[in-house]
């Protein structure tokens, strides 16, 4: 078992930057493969960003177009996503996830813990 705490969310303008963290306890959380994905009012939730183990491998969601960087601190537990040049289609509630089952992971089916999720409002 691992919990996964989510912080950082909040009211931004267009074109402004944001730091999500997310503090992982339980499990060593350098076994876990980590996610960030968000989700819209009727929207899926779709996957914003992945990284490995060792964070020597990200994945990114098409969307971002190197607006965003995920990034680990295995000493601290925790899991950051640093976001620029933020536009009001970003607004959404993201979630941190974490996995087990491969170095890295990017199907959402295949993360098996959750954060409860930080909200993101970008007004234009």
């Amino acid at each position: 078992q691992v919990q996964l705490v989510e912080s950082g969310g909040g009211l931004v303008q267009a074109g402004d930057s944001l730091r999500l963290s997310c503090a992982a306890s339980g499990q060593p959380f350098s076994n876990y493969a980590m996610g960030w994905f968000r989700q819209a009012p009727g929207k899926e939730r779709e996957l914003v960003a992945a990284i490995s183990w060792s964070g020597s491998s990200t994945s990114y969601g098409d969307f971002v177009k190197g607006r965003f960087t995920i990034s680990r601190d295995n000493g601290k537990n925790t899991v950051y996503l640093q976001m620029n040049s933020l536009k009001p289609d970003d607004t959404a509630v993201y979630y941190c996830a974490a996995s087990d089952k491969y170095s890295l992971v990017v199907r959402t089916t295949l993360y098996d813990y959750w954060g409860q999720g930080t909200q993101v409002t970008v007004s234009s």
